[in-house]
């Protein structure tokens, strides 16, 4: 029997890294909002390990930087890339050299760099953050039974999984955050389409303190293993220090791997006797799939609820915190009233061609990876001598230039845009190609707004995030009267900030540019517009 009763503006399903960072953005934009997780928080078995590029900046927003930086993994470590036939007597075949993430410069194009956080380091860090805000609440142990929903709100029942205690939750809006198997979405009744099973993958945490001592090739953060059968396995360092990821492959045959067989491959990828200790294993399943709908009503999915995709690219967790953000601003707007009907509807609109992007180039990285399946590499590299010296040459540089697509992926991180959103007063002409490798700034509506320094530290993308930001470039200053009146009449919140800077003026290339709280650029011109009361209720969803 439900017994209690809680009154939430947005409950949130599922307290992995997309939920938390959904939690602590609203928490942040002062949205109250309570989340709950089946589980205890904890994290065995992490899934993914590099914190993007577009994260960074959603951190460096949140203030959390340095906790990402200081948060467990050893930044000194090699960032390299390797592809070996084994670690003790095996070759190495090629590296793509990376710094590490201490030396790791940002690019131009940002304030900020990518980072390796593993998820047990992450999420404790969105977890503080969240929790850092009055308005969150987040309660462990703690599971969906059922919900519905109105036009005016959702009901849901949820369970405390020690005690079988049952709380009802009225919300305005739910948010499912619930991962690839997600109930919420299920009962929903939203379908997946796409490819349901790329490989059948077992992952296992083991620590080897005598790791580095075992073979002499250069240290390296991840080893990608090829056996006459092809690429077979994968070693990634999850610490830095003596704890590493072992993943098998796999095929899309499903087969059941025991503690022994799983021992059994990683002593065959070590190539000696060296003593390691599993700490924990999981078999999971690559797919490429979306789903048909982003939500229903006052619903939303969030994250791997909403797609799931092989984790080469590292696409998997930083698309969904790029979610994460979209969705809680509209939600903000919503909540506060002065969002439009068209503010939340514009999140699948915005979201899921990014998605369906990521998750076919997410399956394009594993192809590649793959490739030496399908032309089996020849016998001679796994010999000794000059003739599979020279061999190992070939094959190696052949490789190395087939997975550069996977490494250099800051048109993915930073360049998707939302040029035909509903959200955004569209502009003639073409904006620059987007790219895997390349990304070229671009203040055309629908672009994230272009990074420029400052004065100091301070980047043109510190300017962003709260409300809408009308920027205005000075010479003889244009008037914003209208555009302020507008705003103000519907309740949008908006900041207007003056700007003397010749290299951001070249970039943001108008002398007005709108700015969402996002931070994506949703109206730019040289004076304000005619009716700067259409222009914003188009951008607050209302047209």
């Amino acid at each position: 029997m439900t017994d209690k009763i809680i009154k939430t503006p947005v409950l949130i399903v599922g307290g992995g890294p997309v939920g938390l960072a959904l939690a602590g953005d609203l928490g942040w934009r002062g949205v109250p909002c309570l989340l709950i997780e089946r589980g205890d928080g904890h994290v065995e078995n992490p899934k993914m390990d590099m914190v993007h590029i577009r994260t960074m900046e959603f951190c460096r927003r949140w203030g959390i930087v340095p906790w990402v930086e200081s948060a467990g993994y050893n930044r000194e470590h090699s960032q390299d890339y390797a592809w070996v036939t084994g670690m003790h007597a095996g070759h190495e075949l090629g590296r793509e050299p990376f710094p590490n993430c201490v030396e790791e410069e940002a690019p131009p194009q940002s304030p900020q760099k990518r980072e390796r956080c593993p998820q047990n380091f992450f999420d404790p860090v969105l977890a503080r953050h969240a929790r850092s805000y009055r308005c969150v609440d987040i309660r462990y142990g703690v599971e969906l039974g059922s919900f519905t929903q109105t036009d005016h709100g959702v009901s849901a029942e949820i369970i405390d999984r020690e005690s079988g205690g049952k709380t009802r939750v009225e919300a305005q809006y739910l948010a499912a955050c619930d991962g690839a198997g997600s109930p919420v979405r299920e009962q929903l009744g939203i379908a997946l389409s796409g490819n349901a099973v790329l490989t059948y993958t077992t992952n296992a945490i083991f620590e080897c303190k005598d790791f580095n001592r075992i073979h002499n090739f250069a240290p390296a953060y991840r080893y990608i293993f090829i056996g006459q059968e092809g690429t077979w396995c994968t070693i990634v360092a999850i610490d830095g220090h003596d704890r590493y990821r072992f993943s098998f492959v796999g095929s899309r045959n499903r087969e059941q791997m025991s503690e022994a067989d799983i021992r059994a491959a990683i002593a065959r990828a070590l190539g000696c006797d060296v003593e390691f200790t599993i700490l924990s294993t999981m078999p999971w399943r690559r797919a490429e799939l979306i789903a048909e709908s982003y939500g229903v009503q006052r619903v939303f999915l969030v994250g791997d609820s909403a797609h799931q995709l092989s984790p080469t690219g590292g696409f998997g967790m930083n698309t969904g915190i790029q979610e994460a953000v979209d969705i809680a601003w509209k939600l903000q707007g919503a909540v506060e009233g002065w969002g439009g009907p068209r503010l939340l509807e514009s999140y699948e609109i915005e979201r899921k061609p990014v998605a369906t992007f990521n998750v076919s180039e997410a399956a394009r990285n594993l192809a590649r990876m793959l490739k030496p399946r399908e032309e089996r590499p020849p016998e001679v590299i796994f010999t000794q001598g000059a003739q599979g010296d020279q061999a190992r040459k070939a094959y190696g540089d052949w490789y190395t230039r087939m997975m550069a697509p996977e490494w250099f992926t800051i048109g993915v991180q930073l360049g998707f845009r939302y040029e035909h959103s509903p959200i955004v007063v569209r502009e003639d002409g073409e904006g620059p190609a987007q790219e895997v490798h390349r990304y070229v700034q671009s203040a055309r509506p629908g672009h994230r707004a272009p990074h420029i320094w400052l004065k100091g530290q301070t980047s043109t993308l510190d300017l962003f995030g709260k409300g809408y930001v009308l920027l205005r470039f000075l010479g003889a200053p244009p008037d914003v009267s209208g555009l302020v009146a507008a705003a103000a009449l519907r309740g949008v919140p908006l900041k207007v900030v003056d700007l003397s800077h010749a290299a951001a003026a070249e970039a943001y290339e108008k002398r007005l540019v709108l700015v969402r709280p996002d931070g994506h650029v949703a109206w730019r011109a040289d004076a304000q517009p005619d009716d700067p009361l259409h222009v914003i209720d188009i951008v607050r969803g209302a047209v």
